[in-house]
């Protein structure tokens, strides 16, 4: 049986959020790297960005960031999906998940991430700020984009085979500065999806009566 390549689903759905919400239309998802990656805790997913301010490579410290290129095109952040995001999320957990590290990045989408919209700075204030949207998103959400994050067995998602550092080290480092689809390879992950259905009893059978059978007397 042909693996489906799961990358597929959740970059359309990345193109439907900066499409139809109007809070992500600074979105460019062509420049959104989207790999399976390790477990990290209870995370299901996070997001990281790939350059310094307005979308520089150095910053003010002399710091400098590795070079994602995928086909001729400078990825400015990657959003790394995690185990539980395959094994142990429902269909609509998936999409809030990748919403979530939507939402984490810049409005002026610079390789950077929203400060203003971080755990840290919005504190209890955060889930309501986010729920909204979330709630609209999956309400308007196609059909056949709900079908594929409910998938159910194995697919294929780009992995790396050798992971940018944060920052680069001094200038007489070995270490690689530019990254490519040779640093990435197809891997096997197996999504076992979770419905949360409402269990309804079925209604218990009649009892038959037999049509010559005397009535029990009632009390007066």
């Amino acid at each position: 049986m042909k693996r489906p390549d799961f990358n597929l689903a959740v970059n359309a759905l990345i193109r439907h959020v900066a499409l139809a919400m109007p809070e992500f239309v600074h979105l460019q998802p062509d420049r959104i790297l989207v790999v399976a990656g390790e477990a990290r805790r209870a995370s299901r997913g996070t997001v990281k960005p790939l350059s310094f301010a307005k979308g520089k490579r150095r910053d003010a410290f002399g710091r400098k960031k590795a070079l994602v290129k995928l086909d001729g095109v400078r990825m400015l952040y990657c959003v790394t999906l995690r185990p539980l995001f395959f094994r142990a999320s429902t269909p609509r957990a998936r999409v809030a998940t990748v919403l979530h590290e939507l939402f984490h990045i810049s409005r002026k989408f610079d390789g950077t991430l929203d400060r203003a919209r971080t755990h840290s700075r919005l504190g209890p204030k955060f889930e309501a700020r986010f729920k909204p949207l979330e709630r609209r998103l999956w309400k308007t959400l196609p059909a056949a984009l709900r079908q594929q994050f409910a998938y159910d067995g194995e697919v294929k998602m780009l992995q790396w085979l050798e992971r940018p550092t944060s920052v680069l080290p001094g200038e007489r480092s070995s270490t690689r500065r530019v990254y490519t689809r040779a640093h990435l390879f197809h891997g096997v992950m197996r999504m076992k999806t979770l419905f949360r259905a409402k269990i309804i009893a079925p209604p218990l059978p009649k009892r038959k009566v037999p049509s010559d059978a005397t009535p029990p007397d009632t009390k007066t």
